[in-house]
């Protein structure tokens, strides 16, 4: 049986070392590029991100992938930023919204915590939902690492749910596309086993 090719999409912001040595931990090679054949022609795709929503999208539209990740039909996860790039659009700019990706439906909003800190950084308890594949061997109520201050809102393309303040989608899926809202690879073993997961689809 051939090796998959697993691709991480170049964003060009994203922190991809972290994900490429999360998922080489175990024992799988990874490409990282932003060659549109090498991410179609991908088994899995991953699409992290971090920073700001219209900066990503600024650099995905540069770099013509827009409509090549749009396309996409194998399994794809989106990390932190690069799950809140799969929906409709951001109010993450302040002068007005970001379109997004349109992959899933939803919207990215500040979260409204109250008193509590933003952004919502460290480790929380994630409660998958309706036997979400990518929590299989997961245990409900496992820590996973966050780092953000929006969120998408539940809906029925909540795949796990996560509190603080209030309650938001930790993952989402539609189709082939998935995203976590947290960052596996940063959260120990049950990130570790979530990727296995998702590659292992």
């Amino acid at each position: 049986m051939a090796a998959q090719q697993i691709v991480i999409v170049n964003t060009g912001c994203a922190n991809i070392s972290s994900v490429k040595f999360a998922i080489e931990r175990l024992g799988i090679p990874v490409a990282v590029s932003d060659d549109l054949d090498t991410i179609k022609k991908a088994d899995k795709v991953f699409l992290p991100g971090v920073g700001s929503a219209n900066a990503a999208m600024d650099s995905i539209h540069k770099k013509q992938l827009t409509s090549c990740v749009q396309k996409l039909t194998q399994p794809v996860l989106g990390i932190c930023l690069g799950m809140q790039l799969m929906v409709e659009k951001s109010e993450e700019s302040l002068k007005d919204s970001t379109p997004c990706l349109e992959l899933i439906p939803g919207q990215v909003k500040r979260m409204q915590v109250g008193k509590l800190r933003l952004p919502h950084m460290g480790w929380n308890t994630v409660t998958p939902i309706n036997n979400a594949p990518l929590f299989k061997g997961i245990d409900s109520g496992s820590y996973f690492y966050f780092v953000h201050s929006f969120a998408v809102a539940l809906s029925e393309f909540t795949m796990a749910s996560c509190h603080y303040g209030i309650d938001f989608s930790a993952g989402i899926h539609k189709d082939n596309f998935f995203g976590v809202q947290f960052h596996p690879e940063r959260s120990s073993d049950a990130g570790a086993q979530l990727l296995k997961n998702f590659i292992d689809l």
